[in-house]
């Protein structure tokens, strides 16, 4: 299994992209700011052709290249209904302070097809299976992708939910501290240690590393739901 993944814009948000192989279709994963041009130098140093953009949630720095991405490939978009509003305004969860720093805010052209994921959702894509887990908290529409790799390993495209040493923050619009709080007790903990995780930003680590390390999953249930 092909996996890649880069930092892309100012805020240096992780794109990632995962195929069975050099030469195979791919997906993209969150697609965001400037991620054009270092998106197709990818594409073309692995000769890999992307089957659909999958989008962690709706923030701009994730999502502001993917109707550029979508376009140029003629492939779908793929974000938890709670964010699809985000594609036609992308700074509608930065706040009022957040869009004085953008002048009127990022801009972006929404993709053309934006097909809705659920919680508990599979999608077959590119020859793999990708697991959906909504996990509310960050943004109300931000989603997991959990994926197996050909070699049994199993990755966790966390998104902005959980990062190496940290979790995402809950200050924005549409963030909710207590909701952050029941997806990490109740979608992360739970998870096998071994999981590789490929956060929204920052380093690589595991589910083990951060349950043993992460101060904000200290003290958490790992349960079914919090009482």
């Amino acid at each position: 299994m092909l996996v890649l993944g880069f930092p892309v814009g100012p805020l240096q948000a992780n794109c990632y992209v995962l195929a069975r192989g050099e030469g195979e279709p791919c997906v993209v994963v969150d697609p965001g700011q400037d991620a054009v041009a270092p998106l197709d130098e990818q594409l073309r140093k692995h000769r890999l052709a992307p089957a659909a953009v999958l989008l962690t949630h709706g923030h701009f720095d994730h999502v502001l290249s993917a109707g550029e991405v979508c376009a140029a490939h003629d492939v779908p978009a793929y974000v938890h209904p709670a964010d699809r509003f985000m594609l036609d305004d992308p700074g509608a969860a930065l706040g009022p302070a957040g869009r004085q720093l953008f002048g009127d805010g990022p801009v972006m052209d929404a993709p053309a097809d934006v097909r809705d994921l659920a919680d508990g959702d599979v999608l077959e894509l590119a020859g793999l299976r990708f697991d959906v887990t909504h996990t509310p908290g960050h943004t109300g529409g931000s989603v997991l992708f959990g994926v197996g790799t050909d070699e049994g390993g199993q990755l966790l495209l966390s998104g902005d939910t959980l990062f190496a040493g940290a979790i995402g923050r809950t200050d924005l619009p549409g963030g909710d501290h207590g909701r952050m709080l029941e997806s990490l007790s109740t979608k992360v903990l739970p998870l096998d240690d071994e999981i590789v995780v490929l956060p929204g930003h920052g380093p690589t680590t595991t589910i083990g590393r951060e349950r043993a390390g992460n101060p904000f999953l200290q003290g958490l249930p790992a349960s079914d739901a919090i009482s």
